[in-house]
């Protein structure tokens, strides 16, 4: 029982030194996260109707993409690697490289891709 008189005045005695004692530091403040609102894509990531009607678009006469399938080159990149087949061709024998342009899907160095169409 003498124990805990005695912690009871410790603690109060030490209350009343911090309340006369020097003035308590203001708090710091913090900044308030801003909310951002969540990015949406400008593009749908490409799947084989996209890039067929791309290269169609590249390329007029070559043969009608047959199969195809892309992926993107890699986190924080624009660009999607497709690999495709041509004509009655059901492997992926072809590649070529889809990058965002004016609101759609274009073949980037459509010259080199076509050739390899023809």
């Amino acid at each position: 029982m003498k124990t805990i008189i005695l912690l009871a005045a410790t603690a109060a005695a030490t209350l009343t030194l911090a309340a006369c004692g020097e003035p308590a530091a203001e708090p710091t403040p913090v900044a308030t996260p801003v909310a951002v609102e969540p990015t949406t894509p400008a593009l749908p990531a490409p799947d084989e109707a996209i890039f067929s009607a791309a290269f169609a678009a590249a390329c007029p006469d070559a043969k009608a993409v047959a199969t195809s399938s892309c992926r993107s080159e890699g986190l924080g990149k624009s660009d999607f690697l497709c690999e495709y087949g041509l004509g009655e061709d059901e492997y992926l024998r072809h590649k070529a490289t889809l990058t965002p342009g004016d609101g759609e899907w274009t073949v980037a160095d459509p010259a080199e891709i076509c050739a390899q169409g023809a």
